[in-house]
């Protein structure tokens, strides 16, 4: 009997080998797909990537993708052929930019890019006008693109820990804001524009150098949280000024 079992048992061990070889690269990291919510999602997070495994690119299926915490230091153009991804996460790797065929991800929602070494934001990222989140805290911008300003649905938006002096213009297009962080950065200032978000309700800008604060803060009236830490004002408007024209 115990030979008979051993036996048996050794076959299905050649045949479990036999599947496994018969598996195309992309099959065995698909096997590591979930399915969460009706969404296909990968996690290759902290598996020490030093680039992107190419059979990941005909899992054409994927929704979310998190390949944070690696040691990438390039994302290749074939990223555009994963146009479903919603929800792509890259923070805590070591790219320096982004590829320009990002903007071919035309139903992205979601981009975490945050602790990277981003020094430029390619233009093609305003072709995402579906993104609602965006993280692209620190890196080492000092300016964003203005097609940025095609993200109109854009909610939250972080760009605290980067070397920006002042808001980028296309910031103010971003009508939907409700969330900007902007802390540790080198701003001096807020502009009037900044008037033009108005469904803000939290506004970031601790760790800065601004010496004053536009009479245009008070149209914000849905602000909830204004964090102004560690800054150098001097100036503050006077509620009975904000009602003037």
């Amino acid at each position: 009997m115990g030979g008979t079992v051993c036996t048996e048992e050794m076959k299905e061990e050649k045949r479990s080998e036999g599947r496994e070889d018969s598996l195309t690269s992309a099959d065995r990291i698909r096997r590591f797909t979930v399915k969460q919510f009706g969404y296909n999602v990968l996690s290759l997070a902290r598996r020490g990537l030093k680039e992107v495994p190419d059979e990941l690119w005909e899992l054409l299926e994927l929704d979310k993708l998190n390949l944070s915490l690696n040691s990438l230091t390039v994302l290749p153009s074939q990223l555009a052929l994963l146009s479903n991804l919603v929800v792509l996460n890259l923070w805590g790797n070591q790219l320096s930019n982004l590829p320009p065929e990002i903007g071919q991800l035309r139903k992205l929602r979601v981009l975490f890019a945050y602790r990277n070494r981003l020094k430029e934001v390619p233009e093609e990222l305003g072709a995402c006008t579906q993104l609602e989140v965006l993280s692209l805290a620190n890196n080492q911008l000092s300016s964003l693109p203005a097609s940025l300003s095609n993200l109109t649905q854009l909610r939250k938006l972080n760009l605290s820990h980067n070397l920006i002096t002042h808001i980028p213009g296309c910031v103010y297009n971003m009508k939907a804001l409700v969330f900007l962080h902007l802390a540790c950065n080198r701003l001096e200032n807020l502009a009037e524009n900044i008037q033009a978000l108005v469904e803000l309700r939290i506004l970031i800008v601790e760790g800065n150098s601004i010496h004053s604060l536009p009479k245009a803060l008070c149209c914000l009236t849905r602000l909830e949280l204004l964090n102004l830490d560690f800054n150098d004002i001097k100036d503050v408007p006077q509620p009975a000024l904000c009602a003037l024209p």
